[in-house]
């Protein structure tokens, strides 16, 4: 999942983003409503964490500029105030979720999570496809019941190829949702993790290069996966 938190305490917003960064999500960060409205227009973030009372842009406008561009990106908006009315108001405007400050961190999470599952197709918490099984809860995958350790990396990226069930993913949208922008357009790093993922799959290979450097888990992978099923179930 990308996220954008626009916060301009910079240690909380610091705070935050290493927090959801350890949950193996994609974070950029912006210090104030311009800057984040900048990183809107130019990037595709899933949830959007945005604090109300900003300098250069007001959280409201933000808001009111994400619904008018008709932008996917669901907002959880943060607040001091603990008034009914102002949180109405924040909702009223464009925002889906709304959390008070001081808040706990795991509390932050489950509401982005829940607000992502609405950008994201509809899956199941546990998805399974060719022998590999992926705990999206409890972050763990195994192939033929065998455990994989698996970094934060490996795992979104192995993630984004199996939601798109066989559909060709990009370098460029394995950095926009698996990477942050400190990255950049240097796709190195996904050849890199993408290669460390292979290794650790094993065989039969189940990740396949298309030319012009887009991945996708392979069909051939698949009719293999399924003849050596039907030879184990053969008398």
């Amino acid at each position: 999942m990308h996220a954008l938190v626009v916060e301009d305490e910079r240690f909380l917003a610091t705070m935050i983003a290493e927090g959801l960064r350890r949950e193996a999500m994609t974070v950029d960060l912006a210090f104030d409503g311009l800057n984040g409205w900048q990183k809107l227009r130019l990037g595709d973030y899933d949830v959007l964490v945005l604090a109300r009372d900003l300098p250069g842009l007001h959280g409201d406008e933000l808001c009111r500029r994400i619904v008018a561009e008709s932008l996917l990106t669901r907002i959880l908006m943060l607040t001091a105030s603990t008034t009914v009315p102002e949180r109405i108001a924040g909702l009223r405007i464009g925002a889906d979720d709304y959390l008070v400050k001081p808040f706990c961190h795991e509390e932050l999470l489950a509401r982005l999570l829940a607000l992502g599952r609405r950008t994201l197709p509809a899956l199941p918490p546990v998805i399974e496809r060719m022998g590999i099984t992926l705990d999206m809860p409890g972050r763990q995958a195994t192939r033929n019941e065998q455990r994989l350790a698996l970094t934060r990396k490996e795992f979104a990226v192995l993630e984004t190829l199996m939601r798109a069930a066989g559909g060709i993913v990009s370098s460029e949208d394995l950095i926009e949702k698996v990477w942050d922008e400190r990255v950049g357009h240097d796709s190195n790093p996904v050849r890199v993790t993408v290669s460390r993922l292979r290794a650790k799959l094993g065989d039969p290979p189940v990740i396949e290069t298309v030319p012009g450097v887009v991945y996708r888990i392979s069909s051939n992978a698949v009719e293999a996966v399924d003849r050596a099923r039907t030879e184990n179930d053969t008398p």
